[in-house]
C-alpha cells in the first residue's frame, strides 16, 4: 500500500497546459479510498497544534503564480532546500485530482520546517500563523534565489515597497544608528537627515512583503446597554497607516514614523495586529474589520505615485483570495481560514481536515486576522 502511494506521488506531475486548467475545473475528483473530493480544496490533518501552519498553506495555495511555479519541479531542480522541496511536494498533493484519499497530511513539510526553523516552529507548540507566514516567505525566498540580488517567485508576488520618514530627537541619532543596523533589511535608497530643532529627519525606502495594520483599542467601559456590542472598523480607517501623513509613534527607540506605499504588489498580505502580550498575559483584541470582498480600490485611500512607464497603467483594486480567522481565546483559540475557489467564485472555510461551502457575507463577518488580495488585471 505504502509503494503504491510513493508511486502515486512520483506519478503526479502536472504539465504547463493542466496549470492554465486548474482554475478552470470544475469537477470533483474520487481518492482511491472512495471519498470525493475538490483538488485545491483538500483538508490537512492537524498534526497536534498546527493549524497555524495549515491556515498559511490553504491561503498560499490560492497565489496562482506562487501555485504554478511549486506545482512544476523543474523549476526549482537547482534548489538545495528540503524546505522548498517539501513545499513543492505539499503543493503537488494538494492539487492532485487522483490522491490516495481526500485529504493530505503535511507530516513531511512539517519536519522540513522544524529544521529550518532550528524548532522555532514545531509540532505541539501553537504560534501565530503571520510570524510563520513571514518566515516562510523569506526563507523559501532566500533558498529559491541564485544570487544575493536575483529575485525569487515569493518576491514577484508578494513585495512592495514602502517610503519611511522617521523622525527622532537629535541626542537619539547615534544611538539610533546603532540599533537601526540592517533592522528589516531596509533598503536605505534615499538617506536624507534633515535637522530641525533637534528633530532629525530621516526618509529611506525600504521592500515589504505584508502590511501590519493596527486596530483602534477596544472601549475599557461598557455601560449596561452597550454590553454586547463589540466594536467595528472599516479597513479603510487602518490602512491610512500608510497614506504618508499619518504619525505612528515607536517607544523604542522613541520615533515619529510615517509610511506611504510607492509600490504595490500583485498579492497584498494584510495582517490585523489582534494581539499584544504584556508582563502577564496575552490580550486580544476583538474589534471587527469591515472590509469589502471584491473590489477593495486603493487609491481612494493610499496617495499612490503615477506608473514609471508610459502606457503602464496603475493598478490599485484588489480581490479578497484568503482570510484567516482566529477564534476563541488569546491562548486556547484556534485557527481557520476563508478561501476563494476561482473556477466558481465560490468560498469555502477550511479549519484542518473540514471543508465546507460558504457564503461571501460569513467571510466578512469574521474576526479577520490575515488576508491576501490579488491584483485585479
Amino acid at each position: 500500500m505504502h509503494v503504491v502511494f510513493l508511486l502515486g506521488l512520483h506519478i503526479c506531475r502536472f504539465s504547463r497546459e493542466q496549470l492554465e486548467q486548474l482554475d478552470k475545473n470544475k469537477q470533483w475528483s474520487r481518492a482511491l479510498d472512495g471519498s470525493d473530493y475538490l483538488p485545491g480544496m483538500v483538508g490537512l490533518n492537524n498534526i497536534q497544534k498546527t493549524d497555524f501552519v495549515n491556515v498559511t498553506i490553504q491561503s498560499l495555495m490560492r497565489v496562482t503564480p506562487l501555485r504554478n511555479f511549486f506545482l512544476i519541479p523543474e523549476n526549482y531542480q537547482h534548489c538545495r532546500s528540503q524546505l522548498v522541496h517539501r513545499f513543492g511536494e505539499l503543493t503537488r498533493k494538494i492539487w492532485h485530482a487522483r490522491n490516495f484519499k481526500g485529504q493530505v497530511s503535511p507530516h513531511e513539510f512539517l519536519q522540513a520546517v522544524m529544521k529550518a526553523s532550528k524548532k522555532r516552529f514545531r509540532i505541539g507548540v501553537q504560534c501565530e500563523p503571520v510570524e510563520f507566514m513571514s518566515w516562510l516567505l523569506n526563507t523559501l525566498h532566500a533558498d529559491l534565489r541564485t544570487s544575493k540580488k536575483s529575485s525569487s517567485i515569493i518576491h514577484k508576488c508578494f513585495q512592495g515597497e514602502l517610503e519611511v520618514v522617521k523622525e527622532t530627537q537629535s541626542k537619539a541619532i547615534s544611538e539610533k544608528k546603532e540599533s537601526d543596523g540592517e533592522q528589516n533589511g531596509a533598503l536605505k535608497i534615499t538617506d536624507g537627515q534633515i535637522e530641525n530643532n533637534n528633530v532629525a529627519a530621516e526618509t529611506y525606502r525600504m521592500p515589504f512583503l505584508m502590511l501590519g495594520l493596527d486596530l483602534p483599542e477596544p472601549p475599557l467601559f461598557k455601560d449596561v446597554m452597550e454590553k454586547n456590542i463589540i466594536p467595528q472598523v472599516p479597513l479603510f480607517n487602518i490602512l491610512k497607516k500608510f497614506d504618508g501623513e499619518m504619525v505612528t509613534t515607536t517607544v523604542r527607540p522613541p520615533a515619529r514614523m510615517r509610511y506611504r506605499v510607492t509600490k504595490l504588489p500583485q498579492y497584498l498580505i494584510l495582517h490585523m495586529r489582534r494581539f499584544t502580550k504584556n508582563n502577564f498575559f496575552r490580550e486580544k483584541n476583538p474589534t471587527l474589520v469591515n472590509f469589502p470582498v471584491k473590489n477593495l480600490e486603493l487609491k481612494d485611500y493610499i496617495p499612490l505615485p503615477a506608473p514609471t512607464k508610459e502606457n503602464e497603467k496603475l493598478r490599485t483594486k484588489y480581490d479578497l483570495i484568503a482570510n484567516v480567522v482566529h477564534d476563541g481565546k488569546p491562548d486556547e483559540g484556534f485557527y481557520r481560514v476563508f478561501v476563494q475557489r476561482k473556477s466558481e467564485e465560490l468560498w469555502y472555510e477550511m479549519q484542518d481536515l473540514h471543508v465546507s461551502e460558504t457564503l461571501p457575507q460569513m467571510v466578512a463577518l469574521s474576526e479577520a486576522y490575515m488576508q491576501i488580495y490579488e491584483q485585479q488585471q
